[in-house]
């Protein structure tokens, strides 16, 4: 177990409670980090029932502990990982605090109105459903089967005929992503989230045999040097963790296709240190360019469904590269109930009760910042891709990540709630407290905030420079 320290309050206990599960999760037997985490300050920060600080606290210090860990395998003498609970808060917003050229980054979307449509609607059962229209093929399906043009009032209008469960299942049946808000208990009650709470908030399991692989980068600093990671993600939670691996030295090789790319705005505050190439992988020769890349990567991370069917699943990738580690962003869980559906952050808080926890004035809301899993979720998928490369390191073997998005809600809640009335008169997140850096990039100069980690005897290393989509060739 982890060498935990903590102070500034006695709930910080709570907060290194979390961090020695998390690295209980991740352990090698026999082979303990001696890196130690400090984290400055606790919850509550921000008017929310969830201890939103102390979850991303602990999942940030614990993908730096498993950086530190990897690099003590290499002689690099262990550290001190220091966190403050503000600059959590400020990461799980980054995307509201990140500007290009002087203007948010949320207001670079190509189409304006596709974020906000994204909303709460109530349905005629008196019942609310989250609809997402961030994307075409998205968009398209809610406005087919509401029968209404893309505006928000008259999604409102029409969401207002429809009951809630109806309406999320046609949504679905018809290509498009919605949750209906239930209460915690109506949740829990169902094979879905029995199936999720059967499952580890990282999960990382052997899925085939391998050599053991000594990090090609030896003892530098950072320690991911040469790691090759073919990148199939899109949107944050995905493309965040990847971007954490190249910021610690990884080669990234970001690949979507070209015809259903993310906004400018999405590789401006998940791209940096990555290269982007263009694949479709129904066409047969961009398939087969794609798996050789995939044969020469240490790792893939993939946050689609349906790979395995294109012959890239896990246990695919294991067989063509023995040794891979594959990373897995899934919303509901790849083979369970809802395994056949997508999702996205604000789905899984408000299937989960999560959002309904939230109310504090009569209607169910995401938290004060916004956005939950694509920040929380990716540390602890980084977290799971570094221990996994520790393990083959000193096991050997192929190995598989999974981190499940409404698992990661359930996994907040578990923390404990505070009494809504304790936290009602906090502010609200307005200025950052986090320091912000800007770095120039074929965008234009990026504002954003800092690495939140901190080591007491190397550098934290900085942001890297995005790339435009597709500027690269699909190969290393």
């Amino acid at each position: 177990m982890t060498n935990t320290y903590l102070h500034d309050s006695v709930d910080n206990a709570r907060t290194a409670s979390v961090i020695d599960e998390l690295d209980t999760l991740l352990a090698v037997d026999g082979h303990p980090i001696r890196s130690c985490a400090t984290v400055v300050g606790s919850d509550p920060l921000v008017p929310s029932p969830h201890r939103l600080a102390d979850a991303t606290s602990a999942a940030i210090a614990t993908f730096g502990l498993q950086i530190a860990g990897i690099a003590e395998n290499a002689g690099v003498a262990p550290q001190t990982v220091t966190v403050r609970a503000e600059d959590a808060i400020d990461q799980l917003r980054a995307a509201y605090l990140t500007t290009v050229s002087g203007v948010p980054a949320a207001h670079l979307t190509e189409d304006p109105r596709a974020l906000g449509n994204n909303d709460f609607y109530q349905c005629r059962d008196g019942r609310w459903i989250f609809l997402i229209t961030t994307y075409a093929g998205l968009r398209d399906a809610v406005c087919r089967v509401l029968n209404c043009p893309p505006f928000p009032e008259r999604i409102a209008e029409a969401a207002a005929h429809w009951d809630a469960y109806a309406l999320e299942d046609a949504v679905s049946a018809s290509g498009g992503v919605a949750a209906v808000v239930r209460s915690t208990e109506e949740w829990r009650a169902t094979d879905m989230a029995r199936y999720l709470l059967g499952r580890g908030v990282i999960e990382l399991e052997q899925i085939g045999p391998g050599p053991r692989e000594a990090l090609p980068g030896g003892s530098d600093w950072p320690p991911l040097s040469a790691v090759r990671v073919a990148d199939l993600t899109h949107v944050i939670a995905g493309p965040v963790s990847t971007r954490l691996l190249a910021t610690f030295g990884a080669d990234v090789m970001h690949v979507s296709r070209p015809d259903l790319p993310d906004p400018n705005a999405m590789v401006t505050m998940t791209g940096g240190g990555k290269r982007n190439a263009f694949a479709d992988l129904r066409n047969a020769e961009q398939s087969a360019a794609f798996r050789r890349l995939c044969a020469g990567a240490d790792v893939v991370v993939d946050s689609y469904r349906g790979m395995d069917r294109r012959g890239f699943g896990a246990y695919d990738l294991a067989a063509l590269r023995p040794g891979v580690v594959v990373c897995e962003y899934h919303c509901w869980g790849a083979d369970g109930p809802w395994g056949g559906r997508g999702g996205f952050d604000q789905l899984a808080c408000s299937a989960t009760g999560f959002a309904e926890s939230e109310n504090f004035d009569g209607r169910p809301s995401l938290p004060p910042t916004h956005l939950l899993n694509d920040y929380l979720a990716a540390y602890l998928g980084a977290a799971g891709t570094v221990a996994a490369l520790r393990r083959r390191a000193i096991m050997g073997g192929s190995w598989r990540v999974r981190v499940n998005l409404a698992r990661v809600c359930m996994w907040v809640q578990d923390l404990g709630l505070f009494d809504h009335e304790d936290v009602a008169a906090l502010p609200r997140p307005s200025r950052p407290n986090i320091d912000l850096v800007t770095v120039d990039s074929p965008f234009g100069p990026i504002t954003e905030p800092v690495l939140p980690l901190a080591f007491s005897d190397v550098p934290t290393p900085v942001w890297g420079v995005p790339s435009p989509l597709g500027s690269s060739p699909l190969q290393w």
